[in-house]
């Protein structure tokens, strides 16, 4: 396929599913247009995701950051990720590596290939194809007075509609227990969950954090 033809997508966020347990949304947002990709993924690959997007350094390195640090002592580097299929439910994928002499392409798991994408900065492309078959466009809140408040719980603080069926568990939705936490409680929390290695809590942490943070 024509390089020029194909999508840029970035990383937008990860959504929990209230229909699959264990099963999470990665949302990928066309680059410069309106539309987003959702990908369902497992509980590992989520944790990992979430914590690169939250910018936790785990005390041990996870599998991703194992593979990422391989690559590069032997001066290896992604080149960038190409998800170039979509059948049956299933997005494939392909990494594309070079040394600076050879370039190779190793087929993936999509939720791998963006997890190492993230921690090595590579570009994220789909087809034009892929985007019209699986891609959404997300409602932005306009923030008028007449807004209906009943829809306010659907919407996530971007102003931007969550994905019907993943959504936050009802319980981190409707009480958020960290809310109430100082600043140096949350951090002293964060500190304590990355310790534990319970980095999937230790990232929702992180983003109260931030949010608290920059009010």
């Amino acid at each position: 396929m024509n390089s020029d033809s194909r999508i840029r997508l970035s990383v937008l966020g990860i959504s929990y599913s209230q229909i699959q347990t264990g099963a999470y949304a990665l949302i990928l947002a066309q680059v410069d247009g309106p539309y987003r990709i959702p990908v369902v993924i497992g509980a590992a690959e989520a944790q990992s995701i979430a914590l690169r997007l939250e910018s936790i350094v785990p005390p041990r390195p996870m599998t991703h950051d194992l593979f990422v640090s391989f690559a590069h002592a032997f001066g290896v580097k992604l080149k960038e990720v190409f998800i170039y299929k979509f059948e049956d439910g299933i997005f494939s994928s392909e990494l594309t590596f070079t040394d600076g002499d050879r370039t190779v392409v190793i087929d993936s798991r999509t939720s791998d290939a963006i997890a190492i994408a993230m921690r090595t900065h590579a570009p994220i492309y789909t087809t034009p194809e892929i985007l019209d078959e699986t891609g959404f466009l997300m409602e932005q809140h306009e923030g008028t007075e007449d807004a209906d408040e009943d829809d306010t719980p659907e919407e996530n603080e971007g102003g931007v509609r969550r994905l019907s069926g993943f959504d936050l568990p009802a319980d981190v939705e409707e009480e958020p227990r960290y809310e109430k936490y100082t600043v140096e409680e949350l951090e002293r929390t964060l500190q304590r969950l990355i310790d534990n290695e319970n980095y999937e809590e230790a990232a929702r942490v992180a983003e109260i954090l931030r949010n608290k943070k920059n009010d």
